[in-house]
């Protein structure tokens, strides 16, 4: 520990987003730079997707390949030694393409000439040609050049990622990357092996990156924030590549991964790699770690940190001091990240679903913590929902002029858990009263506040599109959630989205408990009605999973299920397995919602009979309860007329 300046390097490990960065470091480092802290950031899952995705990097996936025994080799692997060379000739320029450096090659790559074309063009066989030679023509017309060539671009290096999982490295995807090694994990046993197992082909590139970043930044200090699962390993790689070479630099774990599954930390394996594990929002315990390393704070007055102390074992030092408020943790920056080096996907062609992968987002939080705090499967018990303040419109307003001077980029994802009506409206008219040309979109949830009148109003300030919780479209069961809407009120409430011009993007469950198979048939009924009157866009159907936070979790006999024990857990602890009276067969079920969603995302199959999409199934589902024009109706009588 040193009386000297500290300077203060955030990471982003792979892998997380690759068309725009991971918000967290920008948040940090603008927070330690308003404190006068010298801090800086870097990319480190874009780096490695960018080293790979070159010439070098096909050269260097290519010798993995032809290492394979023929028989080992996957239909993707096959297909790539056999037009290696047109995809090593095709890589840069479709990579320079992706980042909006070369906007004419749309053309060529829109032909489907250009490109080889692996398995995962397969998918396009699904659509239908409309007698123009193209498969996708209804999605994109006779002038969605860019975004036609954005997709099939896209197919391209998810062909790669593929050939990369089968000849490289098996844990490779770009963005549940080795997930199952951390994810719910009780013991580090299996990251501690894969850890100490010879560096794969990605091991090696980020090992090297790492060090690249570390001359260029020389820090005293590095946070690695892990927001998923599927960046636990490699910031592990990360951290161990800096103990070897760098031991004097000091590291600090953080991120939504932690604050969720590492709350009951005791394996003290982890602190091989890293100096200090921080919980929840990071700017007391940064505030606390740096003075700390400064000989101004001893260990004892640490704030929600966890080290290894003298005797080898893991301890949690937590002094209570008030958190930053939101208002005051400064402007978020994106300063060191090579904002015109990340790629632009169409990974879906949903206009809606594509947001997520399509285009560079300034992410910003309109509060901080959830307003609602009350949805049982829902983490509620931990800060980042429990802890609520929010900030002026003036305040938000400022950062966001002060983001677009930054970046010169006038897009914002607002990425809060549920960003307040009133937040948003208060919001909304300040943007339109400085005359602030933005767009930006975010997560809500469906309530009554959200009027029509509302509606327009964020529209007019610049709002494209909103996503929010449907969960199981299901009175009973959102009464059971303590979501405080009902179906007929998320109908209203996202048409009237709709009508003013706002994509619509509806979160789905199915499996929360006592549902049953009646319960989703329904469910879906309600979904299709939803898209069939133009109410929503897009959706994504997720399997209900209970935490140990949450309240089903907490008070399981409340919801009619009974926990499955665990076993006993020194590292990661989070999901939680139970027993469901009911005994359905979810996961069969999923199959069906997943494969009726993805159709009425592309405006296939809303006439026909839910039922259908349930006959892989042994034996026939019910026939839904619900009227066919229940949606519609519920639709008139908000406004008046008559069916």
């Amino acid at each position: 520990m040193s009386t000297e300046p500290l300077r203060v390097l955030s990471v982003i490990p792979p892998m997380t987003q690759l068309n725009t960065p991971y918000p967290s470091t920008a948040y940090l480092t603008g927070f330690l730079r308003s404190r006068g802290v010298d801090a800086h950031q870097t990319d480190l899952a874009l780096a490695l997707v960018l080293e790979l995705f070159q010439p070098g990097g096909l050269d260097a996936i290519r010798d993995r390949a032809e290492a394979l025994p023929v028989k080992q080799r996957s239909a993707s692997v096959q297909h790539f030694l056999a037009e290696f060379a047109r995809y090593r000739r095709t890589i840069a320029p479709t990579i320079a393409f992706l980042q909006g450096r070369d906007s004419t090659l749309a053309h060529r790559i829109a032909a489907r000439e250009l490109l080889p074309e692996g398995p995962r063009f397969a998918a396009l066989e699904q659509y239908e040609d409309d007698g123009s030679g193209d498969p996708l023509a209804w999605a994109f017309g006779a002038l969605g050049v860019q975004d036609k060539a954005r997709h099939i671009a896209t197919l391209y290096l998810d062909d790669l990622a593929d050939v990369i999982r089968d000849a490289v490295d098996d844990r490779f995807a770009f963005v549940r990357y080795a997930e199952s090694l951390a994810s719910s994990q009780p013991s580090f046993e299996p990251l501690a092996q894969a850890l100490a197992a010879p560096p794969t082909l990605i091991d090696e590139i980020l090992q090297r990156l790492t060090l690249q970043a570390v001359e260029a930044h020389r820090p005293t200090m590095v946070l690695l924030s892990v927001p998923f699962p599927g960046a636990v390993y490699a910031a592990l790689r990360i951290a161990q590549t800096l103990k070897a070479r760098h031991p004097e630099v000091r590291i600090a774990l953080g991120g939504g991964y932690v604050n969720t599954e590492l709350r009951e930390l005791r394996e003290p394996r982890l602190f091989d790699f890293v100096d200090f594990v921080t919980l929840d929002a990071g700017e007391r315990p940064l505030l606390a770690l740096l003075e700390h390393l400064q000989n101004k704070r001893g260990r004892q007055r640490l704030v929600r940190t966890f080290l290894r102390n003298e005797a080898g074992e893991v301890q949690y030092t937590h002094l209570a001091e008030p958190d930053v408020p939101f208002e005051d943790v400064g402007t978020p920056t994106w300063d060191g990240l090579p904002l015109d080096r990340y790629l632009s996907l169409v990974d879906m062609l949903n206009p809606m679903h594509r947001l997520w992968s399509d285009g560079r987002w300034n992410k910003l939080t309109v509060a901080h913590g959830c307003y609602w705090k009350k949805c049982s499967f829902c983490d509620v018990s931990l800060d980042y929902i429990g802890r609520y303040e929010t900030a002026t419109a003036q305040t938000l307003a400022d950062r966001i002029e002060r983001i677009v001077e930054e970046t010169g980029q006038t897009g914002f994802h607002f990425v809060d858990e549920a960003a307040p009506p009133k937040a948003l409206k208060a919001l909304a008219e300040e943007l339109l009263r400085r005359g602030l040309p933005i767009s930006w979109w975010g997560n809500i949830r469906f309530e009554k506040t959200f009027t029509p009148e509302l509606a327009q109003l964020l529209a007019d300030s610049g709002c494209i599109a909103m996503s929010g919780g449907l969960e199981v479209a299901s009175d009973r069961l959102l009464n059971l959630m303590k979501k405080g809407v009902s179906v007929e009120q998320v109908a209203r409430v996202t048409k009237g989205f709709s009508d003013a011009g706002i994509l619509v993007h509806a979160y789905l469950m199915y499996g929360f408990p006592t549902q049953t198979v009646q319960d989703t048939v329904d469910a879906l009924e309600y979904v299709r009605q939803l898209f069939e009157n133009g109410c929503i866009q897009s959706g994504f159907f997720h399997r209900f999973s209970c935490t140990v936070h949450s309240p089903v979790g907490l008070n399981p006999q409340d919801y009619g299920i009974e926990l499955i024990p665990l076993p006993p857990v020194t590292f990661a602890r989070n999901d939680i397995g139970f027993i469901d009276p009911t005994g359905v067969d979810h996961d069969a079920l999923g199959v069906g919602l997943r494969k009726a969603l993805y159709n009425y995302m592309h405006g296939v199959g809303l006439d026909e009979d839910v039922r259908a999409w349930f006959s892989h199934l042994p034996h026939p589902v019910p026939r839904p309860t619900v009227k066919k024009h229940r949606i519609a109706r519920a639709l008139q009588a908000a406004t008046g007329s008559t069916p």
